[in-house]
């Protein structure tokens, strides 16, 4: 039997590799390794309703072992790969076994960003990945009363307003001068401060943390570089995440900011693909491109399928997030970064509105509070390379799908 298609990583990118290569009429051998010991599973209800209690265990789970082997795909869970040899076409695991490949794909996705602080070793300090990470944070939030989140972004925000819904006292801490400062307009930013301020959650913006405190070897505090510091017996930090490059790295493959590839998920080596938060993509003009999305690991890993089964597949689509906040839900279509103008349709007071971003008089980027029509429409719109006028994006009584081809 010839050597497999081996897949390292078993999360959205790498499983969704997988079923594209079953789909795309591939026959041959197929291995799937996973580092964690669960099957692969959905992380965004980690940071909302299952740290809430709403999702149970077994909901998140995306392809349970035995569909999996129902498809005929290899799963290895908690597996580490520790090298890789492109040469020989091989990759080395942690226990010493070498498994061979007559292709491969990467999708080592990436691990929490963490800070080096005094205090940092101190129990009741956690971050948030994995959905063992999950359980531990709900453990913990269960026996907490006073919770310090390190960082104003999607995670850091989404884990307060569980925070607060389970009745927690709670401060946020943001280094930037506003909330989600890298992806969002300054609109939506000061609505989620007030979101969050409405409901009760203390917010810090220009908050640089200098130590984590505490005594008898558990956190009692964050203290920051001002000199105040804020009580806290649970600390969440949750200021981004790093890609797992380090496989690729070792083996001279091209990396930065993560396992460069191009629009068909492919890297300089003809028999490696990747895929996922692991990667970044370099652009028509040479810039890179880091999308942390599950549409990103998608469509990357259906690209990174094509590619192997030798029937190229860009990922063209513009990029979509979302981020769920108590009762309010943020669906973002496009990148605004760059932008040079913000036209705002609808109202915030009514937690109803959504904020057209443009440069250059085109459509870069839509974030829509509450509106998901208006979401879907906007992702047309780009993928159509469609521009509104201002006065159309501003209007709410104007039909945005009636620009549609």
């Amino acid at each position: 039997m010839s050597d497999p298609i081996l897949i390292v990583g078993a999360g959205q990118a790498g499983l969704q590799a997988a079923d594209a290569l079953r789909a795309g009429g591939h026959d041959g051998a197929v291995q799937l390794i996973g580092s964690e010991s669960h099957a692969p599973y959905h992380r965004p209800p980690l940071s909302k309703s299952y740290l809430l209690g709403e999702t149970a265990r077994t909901q998140l789970t995306i392809r349970s072992a035995e569909a999996l082997e129902k498809k005929d795909i290899d799963f290895l869970p908690g597996v580490q790969v520790v090298g890789l040899d492109r040469a020989a076409q091989r990759v080395e695991l942690a226990d010493g076994r070498r498994l061979p490949y007559r292709a491969l794909c990467l999708a080592t996705g990436a691990r929490v960003r963490t800070l080096a602080l005094p205090g940092s070793e101190l129990a009741g300090r956690h971050v948030l990945r994995t959905v063992d990470d999950a359980q531990a944070l709900a453990t913990a939030l269960a026996a907490a009363q006073h919770v310090v989140v390190i960082g104003g972004g999607f995670i850091g925000l989404e884990v307060a307003a569980v925070a607060r819904r389970l009745g927690k006292s709670v401060v946020v801490l943001e280094a930037a001068d506003r909330l989600m400062a890298r992806a969002v307009a300054p609109q939506i930013s000061a609505f989620h401060a007030q979101l969050h301020t409405e409901r009760g959650v203390q917010v810090v913006c220009a908050a640089q943390v200098v130590r984590i405190s505490g005594g008898g070897g558990r956190v009692g505090g964050v203290a920051v570089a001002d000199g105040r510091e804020f009580a806290a017996d649970l600390v969440i930090e949750a200021v981004g995440i790093l890609p797992n490059d380090e496989l690729a790295r070792a083996a001279g493959l091209e990396c930065e900011r993560g396992i460069v590839v191009d629009d068909c998920s492919r890297t300089q080596d003809p028999a490696v693909v990747a895929a996922g938060d692991c990667t970044a993509r370099r652009l028509p003009d040479g810039r890179l491109q880091r999308l942390e999305s599950v549409q990103n690991a998608v469509e990357q890993g259906r690209a990174a399928a094509a590619a192997l089964l030798g029937q190229p597949k860009p990922f063209a689509a513009h990029p979509w997030f979302w981020s769920d906040q108590y009762d309010v839900k943020l669906q973002m279509a496009g990148l605004s970064a760059g932008h040079d103008r913000v036209v705002v349709r609808g109202e915030p007071v009514q937690r109803s509105f959504s904020a057209f971003y443009f440069r250059a008089d085109r459509l870069i980027a839509v974030d829509s509070v509450n509106r998901p029509t208006e979401h879907l429409a906007a992702r047309k719109l780009l993928d159509q390379g469609i521009t509104p006028s201002d006065e159309q994006a501003a209007d709410g009584a104007f039909a945005l799908a009636s620009l549609l081809a």
